[in-house]
C-alpha cells in the first residue's frame, strides 16, 4: 500500500464513506466522554473492558456475549486512538 495515496486520497481507498473522513467528522470531545462513560462502564467492581483484555490475555474470552462486550467497550478507545493519530498526521503534514 502507497502510504502516499493513503495520506492524500483515503476516499480511494475506502470507497464512497471514507472511514478517515467519518472519524475527522466526530468531535474529539464526544470520542473522549464516549471513551470515559461507555468504555470504562461498569464502573464497579471493574471496568468491563479491564475485565475483557485480562480474559483475553489469560485465554478465557470464548463465550460470544464475552467478545461482543469487547468490542462494545473497546470501540470507543479504538476510535479516540484514531482520532488521536489522525490528528498527529495531519498536523505533521500541514506544518
Amino acid at each position: 500500500m502507497n502510504c502516499t495515496l493513503f495520506a492524500r486520497e483515503p476516499e480511494r481507498l475506502f470507497g464512497d464513506l471514507a472511514l478517515l473522513t467519518l472519524i475527522d467528522r466526530i468531535p474529539l470531545s464526544t470520542l473522549i466522554v464516549a471513551a470515559l462513560t461507555l468504555g470504562l462502564a461498569p464502573f464497579v467492581p471493574e471496568p468491563h473492558i479491564w475485565e475483557k483484555l485480562k480474559m483475553l490475555a489469560s485465554g478465557t474470552l470464548t463465550r460470544p456475549i464475552d467478545v461482543f462486550d469487547l468490542l462494545f467497550h473497546g470501540l470507543p478507545w479504538v476510535l479516540l486512538l484514531a482520532k488521536l493519530a489522525r490528528i498527529a498526521t495531519t498536523s505533521k503534514h500541514e506544518s
